[in-house]
């Protein structure tokens, strides 16, 4: 079964780029990759660019309507994802709280829909 992570992150808790500490961020993400391609469990990831690069989208009326940001107003931003493939929600948990950002931010884990079952 797959499996998303969503990782969210207030930017003013996170290690700033170009420091010591991003660095050993990073260095935790590329191992996180290593693990989960090892394991067998890897489908897919990135590392999306800043909310303030984000559009929104939605029909009223019959009419598209575009909006620079997100839609949601949060403390916590959208900042990347992981999709696993394992067996059940456990094993998805076990994977979700090795990825570094889980020590300052909120992964959301859900099922990826499997619309062929």
């Amino acid at each position: 079964m797959q499996y998303m992570a969503l990782i969210y992150s207030d930017p003013s808790l996170e290690p700033a780029y170009g420091t010591p500490e991003f660095e050993v961020m990073m260095k935790g993400y590329f191992a996180f990759n290593e693990t989960l391609k090892a394991a067998g469990a890897y489908v897919a990831g990135e590392g999306l660019k800043d909310v303030e690069t984000a559009t929104s989208l939605r029909i009223r009326g019959g009419k598209v309507e575009t909006m620079d940001g997100p839609f949601a107003e949060t403390k916590e931003r959208l900042g990347g994802y992981y999709i696993f493939e394992v067996p059940d929600l456990d094993a998805a948990l076990r994977f979700a709280a090795m990825i570094p950002s889980a020590a300052y931010g909120t992964i959301e884990v859900r099922p990826v829909m499997d619309y062929d079952a």
